[in-house]
């Protein structure tokens, strides 16, 4: 059975130098503005806490009640974003190749145990974006990001158990990596596990199992990933000649039942 293997001009500078002079006009404007309004923001905080503070203390609410909804007023007045905002920033900054940032974002919320965070550092360590590469950390954090259910930490922590990077080679743990979110919905793990079948890696060759995730993974590809929905698409089809049409029926049976499931 041949398959494919695993996925891994003037006028117009003109025009756009007269805008951001106008809109740094109008900055400077509001600046005043701001910082009275920021003023405010401020002193109204402040008041929220102490009189939460003095209620609680009275009424003898737990203290973490107390804290989170002073918490949570800040951030309704802008002092303070949510903690799942630092996430998004730091995730958004990985992505558009600016390490530094997304490593001073993410640090401290992956030490304090964010999912999402702990997979940002991984991957860092994993491709050595913005930090020395090392598969050991990337192992570390990738398998803490992985336990929370971080489906990208689960697909590479499958690589990394498949190619031995950071961790022992091993199949079986692999699979089971890749799984974990294949069931979430992630594609690449759809297509990993739909070879790990369709070989009989870490688990017992099964090619009604390959040709349903590779089936999945072909639907779930974007459209512009063109390379590998159209491996997804060549796996399956090989699989496809080498079943019965019982075989081939219960495949796609099982793949139009399929839902992704919660971490």
């Amino acid at each position: 059975m041949a398959l494919f293997a695993r996925s891994r001009n003037h006028a117009r500078e003109v025009e756009l130098e007269r805008r951001v002079n106008s809109l740094q006009v109008a900055l400077n404007q509001c600046k005043g503005v701001a910082r009275q309004w920021w003023g405010f923001r401020v002193r109204f905080t402040i008041g929220v806490a102490v009189v939460s503070l003095a209620i609680g203390f009275a009424l003898g609410v737990y203290r973490h009640a107390i804290s989170q909804a002073f918490i949570d007023t800040a951030a309704a007045v802008g002092i303070a974003g949510p903690r799942g905002d630092a996430t998004a920033e730091a995730d958004a900054a990985f992505k558009k190749g600016d390490y530094a940032k997304a490593l001073k974002l993410a640090r401290p919320l992956a030490d304090a145990g964010d999912p999402r965070a702990q997979a940002i550092v991984g991957f860092a360590y994993y491709r050595g974006r913005g930090i020395i590469h090392d598969d050991a950390e990337a192992a570390k954090w990738l398998h803490r990001a992985a336990d929370q259910g971080d489906a990208p930490a689960r697909f590479t922590l499958g690589v990394m158990y498949g190619e031995g990077r950071g961790v022992p080679q091993d199949f079986t743990e692999a699979a089971h990596w890749y799984r974990l979110a294949a069931e979430q919905g992630d594609a690449q793990a759809e297509y990993n596990l739909g070879l790990a079948y369709a070989r009989g890696e870490g688990v017992t060759q099964d090619v009604v199992q390959a040709h349903m995730w590779f089936n999945l993974a072909a639907a779930r590809f974007p459209a512009t990933d063109t390379r590998n929905r159209a491996a997804a698409v060549k796996n399956r089809d090989t699989v496809a000649s080498e079943m019965s049409s019982e075989q081939l029926s219960e495949a796609q049976k099982r793949a139009l039942a399929w839902k992704p499931k919660s971490p």
